[in-house]
């Protein structure tokens, strides 16, 4: 199977878009902690990743940049428009995350960073015919233009980085933090139930006009049709 017909099929687009909104929520709240100043982790300097992590905090702009560059990277990733130049920005975020967990010894969490920037490379080379003619030095290859995500997609994204945004930015008390977190799992559980059963039903029309078609062609060829 070639790299048009993985793009042309309807479940990898669905999963695609998905994965997009996986990777960008997952970077919301380390980002926004970053962000407003607050320290990551409470391991203790006595650590190596405490040490490294105290470090990081206390070089000041640096590390409010870095939560700004993460939630940034979440935010266009969600967006489904902008995906492939978010995903530019996580795929080099991730890359030195990885880095760091697997040189710092992180037990378990580099089994979680290396499956990110796994997935981050995968969507690089989901939008392969977008990137390509970077690596073109002679001429510019001819693009196929593929179906980007619906209105409907990037809504949903927006929706999901509102929602999770406010849980790390608000206060909430305790039971407001349960009703925003079921209300989060709530839309994630609707929003992809519904999109697969649209993709399940588009399918089904698909293949049905297909049928059709080449109803219509054997009928012709038999002469059948008038």
């Amino acid at each position: 199977m070639n790299y048009e017909k993985l793009r042309e099929n309807r479940f990898n687009q669905w999963f695609m878009v998905h994965l997009r909104y996986l990777l960008g929520v997952a970077f919301i709240p380390s980002g926004y902690t970053k962000l407003i100043g607050n320290r990551f982790t409470q391991i203790s300097t006595d650590h190596p990743i405490g040490y490294f992590f105290e470090g990081l905090y206390q070089s000041g702009f640096y590390y409010q940049f870095i939560g700004f560059a993460q939630l940034l990277a979440g935010f266009l990733l969600m967006t489904q428009r902008l995906a492939t130049f978010g995903n530019l920005i996580y795929f080099s975020l991730i890359t030195n995350i990885c880095i760091i967990t697997i040189s710092l010894s992180f037990k378990g969490t580099w089994m979680i960073t290396s499956l990110m920037l796994f997935a981050s490379t995968v969507l690089l080379i989901w939008d392969y015919q977008k990137l390509r003619p970077i690596f073109s030095y002679h001429s510019i290859p001819k693009i196929t233009v593929h179906t980007e995500p619906s209105i409907y997609w990037q809504i949903t994204g927006l929706v999901y980085f509102l929602l999770f945004i406010s849980f790390s930015i608000f206060d909430f008390k305790a039971a407001s933090k349960g009703f925003i977190a079921g209300l989060i799992f709530i839309t994630l559980a609707v929003t992809s139930t519904v999109s697969y059963l649209r993709y399940r039903k588009k399918k089904k029309n698909d293949a049905d006009g297909s049928s059709n078609y080449v109803s219509s062609a054997s009928s012709i060829e038999t002469g059948e049709v008038q």
